[in-house]
């Protein structure tokens, strides 16, 4: 994967969010609205990202936006690597942008808790795939597996990590691994992770404000 190959042209999109200090003091900023490119880019330019409610099947009527008062980054220097993530990383084979797919939908597998890739969200960021937007990263086993991946959304140097997955011990942390390592080739400067989790902490995660984070944004999708 080169993140400086440039992803299709987009045109506007026909839906736009409050300024963000009409924002409410929570983390749902909006409702309705689609799943087009457009709608998604602008979205994640935007410092917001689209879920559905778990308590409704019909996905994109009830699309929910996001913007966390509280903010999970990733610093690129502040990965926290150990040994063991280490030595796994020499078992595994490295892969960008070939299975897309199939990491999305290991991402979804029902077992999950918490579920809210459905299939709209599927074919919206595979067609964000296709249009050079959406990324992932496989972590190939010995076999020719798939043991783990990631996958995203890049707009200039910003990354949106959506989630991660591991069939084979530490694959998701070796995935996240690869990652850092080709957004700083890349001079890449923010990797959001959304919320802040016990697991993201261990990995060397943080979190900011939402105002913090939107600065941060507006320099990393406009450079």
């Amino acid at each position: 994967m080169n993140f400086d190959d440039l992803p299709t042209s987009l045109g506007e999109s026909v839906w736009e969010f409050p300024a963000k200090e009409k924002w409410p003091r929570h983390d749902v900023v909006g409702r309705g609205a689609d799943l087009e490119p457009e709608t998604l880019i602008y979205a994640y330019r935007h410092g917001v990202f689209p879920m559905v409610s778990n308590e409704r099947s019909d996905a994109v009527s009830d699309l929910i936006w996001w913007s966390p008062q509280t903010r999970a980054v990733i610093p690129l220097e502040g990965l926290k690597v150990s040994r063991t993530m280490r030595r796994s990383a020499k078992k595994f084979e490295i892969r960008f942008d070939t299975q897309f797919e199939n990491v999305m939908r290991n991402c979804a597998a029902p077992h999950r808790d918490n579920g809210w890739i459905t299939e709209e969200f599927i074919d919206a960021y595979v067609r964000l795939h296709h249009l050079g937007w959406a990324h992932s990263v496989e972590v190939i086993d010995e076999n020719g597996f798939l043991a783990g991946g990631l996958y995203g959304l890049r707009i200039n140097k910003f990354f949106a990590g959506e989630s991660m997955f591991h069939l084979v011990r530490d694959a998701s942390k070796v995935a996240l691994m690869a990652l850092v390592q080709i957004m700083k080739s890349s001079n890449m400067s923010l990797l959001d992770v959304q919320w802040l989790t016990p697991h993201l902490m261990s990995l060397g995660a943080v979190s900011i404000k939402r105002d913090e984070y939107l600065r941060q944004l507006e320099i990393a999708v406009t450079q």
